[in-house]
């Protein structure tokens, strides 16, 4: 699995964080290997744990698109740290798709900017906000 995720390291450009409407890469080695993207649509703290586990709601990129919640923590979350489901090692980690977005002074031109979302303006996103 290491040498795998070398591998894709050279030709994915990666992120340090995972935030909501992130894309994230999937990698699982069992039964075969599969690797698959995700766009990540919620993060929430799970209480009933002692330790901080967060839930992360992901619609897995696939025809049909699944939603899937997957219960991680956050080296696992920030692909710092492989892990096991079922017995299957995963790995995920947030795509860095800066080089894809609008520079900034045209996303402040974009007619997705209003002032309820602010977040936008200072960062600018390939998403759109939809209300």
């Amino acid at each position: 699995m290491e040498k795998l995720i070398s591998e894709l390291s050279r030709v994915v450009k990666f992120k340090d964080s995972t935030e909501i409407g992130d894309l994230i890469l999937i990698v699982a080695k069992e039964p075969q290997i599969m690797v698959s993207y995700a766009l990540v649509t919620d993060i929430t703290r799970d209480t009933s744990r002692k330790n901080e586990w967060w839930h992360v709601t992901l619609i897995l990129l696939s025809i049909p698109p699944q939603e899937m919640t997957w219960t991680l923590r956050m080296p696992q979350l920030t692909g710092l740290e492989v892990f096991t489901m079922g017995g299957e090692e995963r790995f995920i980690k947030a795509v860095d798709l800066g080089a894809l977005a609008l520079p900034p002074t045209a996303a402040a031109d974009s007619p997705a900017q209003t002032s309820e979302a602010p977040s936008l303006a200072r960062k600018p996103s390939f998403l759109k906000r939809v209300k």
